[in-house]
This record gives C-alpha cells, sequence and structure tokens, in this order.
C-alpha cells in the first residue's frame, strides 16, 4: 500500500478548527494515520498558528486549545527545512510557500480548498485535492 505525502494548506486547517462537521475535520482527525504523512515546515505551523488566531471570533476552541492542535501537527507530522525559494511561482507568496514545501517534501499532494491558486503546480508533478477527495483517494469515504 502507498504512503501518501501530503501538504495542507492552511485554509484547511482553520475549516477543521471552526467546526467539526465536514471533510475537513474529518482529515485532522487522522492526522496521525498511517496511509499517509503530512509535512510541516516552521514557516507553514507559524501560518497555521497566525491564522487560527486571526479566525479566533470564529473558532470555538480556546487559545490553549488551538495551541495543543497546533502541538499535536507538529508531532504527529515531518518536518522538513527549505533551503531554496522559487518565488514567486504562484500569486500569493503564502501559497508559494506551501509549495515549496510540497516540493522538497516530494508530495503526492496539497490538500486545499483553493485548487485555482495552484494553477501550474502539476509542473512539479503534484496534484491539489480537496480533503473530500484525498479521504476518497485513501478510502476513508466512497
Amino acid at each position: 500500500m502507498k504512503i501518501f505525502r501530503i501538504v495542507i494548506d492552511t485554509n484547511v486547517i482553520v475549516s477543521a478548527l471552526k467546526s467539526r462537521n465536514g471533510f475537513s475535520f474529518d482529515l485532522l482527525s487522522l492526522i496521525d494515520d498511517k496511509r499517509f504523512t503530512v509535512s510541516i515546515s516552521v514557516p507553514l505551523i507559524l501560518e497555521y498558528e497566525d491564522a487560527a488566531k486571526r479566525n479566533k471570533s470564529k473558532i470555538k476552541l480556546t487559545k490553549s486549545e488551538i495551541d495543543a492542535i497546533i502541538d499535536y501537527i507538529c508531532l504527529t507530522s515531518e518536518q522538513r527545512k527549505i533551503f531554496y525559494l522559487w518565488r514567486p511561482f504562484l500569486k500569493n507568496p503564502k501559497d508559494d510557500m506551501v509549495l515549496e514545501l510540497a516540493v522538497e517534501s516530494e508530495s503526492d499532494y496539497i490538500i486545499s480548498f483553493n485548487k485555482k491558486d495552484f494553477i501550474g503546480v502539476d509542473k512539479f508533478n503534484l496534484q491539489v485535492k480537496t480533503p473530500k477527495e484525498f479521504l476518497k483517494i485513501i478510502g476513508e469515504i466512497k
């Protein structure tokens, strides 16, 4: 069985923190699953934290609960170091950060709701999938 490598875009993490209903939460609930490995970098984790705290009014979790979830993501994911930059490749520098991590980690997929923001990543042998699409790939949903 192939173990997929993925990078999760910030919008998926924030969506999972906002609601227990939905495919983002389902994916986050499986973050320590053996069917895939999540790659992270220090800049991406800082972006997760910043975005979660900027959206605090929409997230029904305490600051310490958010911190604990981000700590768990760090604990269960593979930390990668980025030594090169291809910027700008995409329109948004924060999306470039996700792309750089995905390329460095040799990921199979970027998981994001904003597929249009990653147009052209197929040049790097990457695909962009929504949480629902990825959960189907790993057989979690039909």
